[in-house]
């Protein structure tokens, strides 16, 4: 083997560990969770999940204004979780300023959902897009403080209390002795559980055009919010899921805004290009000159 056939390919060598080095640093998790649910953005436009920066204990996603998206949860265990999800400070099912005691949805074991806009009925969504602060759809309603932010609290479901031999048979003789009352009681109960269902998330007949303030704030600051889109098919159903705890197992938080301003905050790493060179490490060795 030559000397410069063993120079090319060191050479080689040291750009394949290089790139791979390269592409490593810029690679990020679409995924953000713990031990009960993993979140991420999928671009509906792109057909991608949103890659994931961390900043100061922050996680970030660059959206892309016009397109869709959608939020996607899955269930990382065995039993249900009830998720409650929040766009821009606002629930994304009853369209109430969000708090972790309102409704949400309810994810069987192992399960995964997908949330692509403002839930305006059991078979309706509107859909979910990035668009300027002044036509976010929190802004049309009145609340554009929390715009920028994508949120998930996730509760375990308290566990069923286990009936003995003795319960059930004396619930067998109360079915069979009181079966037309119970039947008119479960369909009370019923009644309650479909009423307990939240208004959708209409927004307001002030809501057609962007308030004059909060068009000339987003021009200023160019910041993202999350718009009230087209109208799609979304079918759910109403369940009941009774929580173990009062507040949240975990609490997911995502923030996002156009690329150009994380970068200009220093959430996107500003990578200085790469220049294939050849050095050499060695530019005097020679070989021994004859004597004199």
């Amino acid at each position: 083997m030559s000397i410069d056939i063993m120079r090319r390919r060191m050479l080689a060598a040291a750009f394949a560990i290089t790139g791979l080095a390269a592409g490593a640093a810029m690679a990020q998790s679409p995924y953000v969770g713990n031990r009960l649910v993993n979140v991420d953005v999928y671009d509906r436009v792109d057909g991608t999940a949103l890659p994931v920066y961390h900043k100061d204990g922050r996680n970030y996603i660059v959206g892309v204004p016009g397109h869709e998206y959608a939020v996607r949860i899955r269930n990382l265990t065995g039993a249900r979780v009830l998720v409650v999800t929040s766009v821009d400070g606002v629930n994304v099912v009853s369209g109430d300023t969000a708090a972790p005691s309102q409704s949400g949805y309810v994810l069987d074991g192992w399960g995964s959902v997908e949330i692509g806009g403002w839930r305006k009925s059991l078979s309706r969504t509107a859909a979910f897009y990035f668009t300027d602060l002044g036509d976010s759809y929190a802004a049309r309603t009145g609340r554009p403080q929390n715009v920028g932010v994508i949120g998930v609290a996730a509760f375990e479901e308290k566990p069923k209390p286990r009936i003995t031999n003795r319960e059930y048979d004396y619930r067998a003789r109360k079915d069979s002795l009181g079966a037309a009352a119970d039947s008119e009681a479960g369909g009370t109960a019923k009644r309650a559980e479909a009423q307990s269902m939240p208004a959708p998330a209409e927004p307001p007949a002030s809501a057609q055009a962007p308030r004059q303030d909060y068009a000339e704030e987003s021009k200023t600051q160019g910041k993202l919010g999350t718009g009230h889109g087209r109208s799609e098919e979304s079918r759910v159903t109403v369940t009941q899921f009774e929580r173990a705890t009062p507040y949240p197992t975990e609490t997911v938080a995502l923030q996002y805004d156009r690329r150009e301003n994380l970068l200009a905050m220093g959430v996107i790493p500003q990578y200085t290009p790469y220049i294939a060179r050849n050095p050499n490490p060695f530019p005097g060795m020679r070989f021994a000159p004859d004597p004199r």
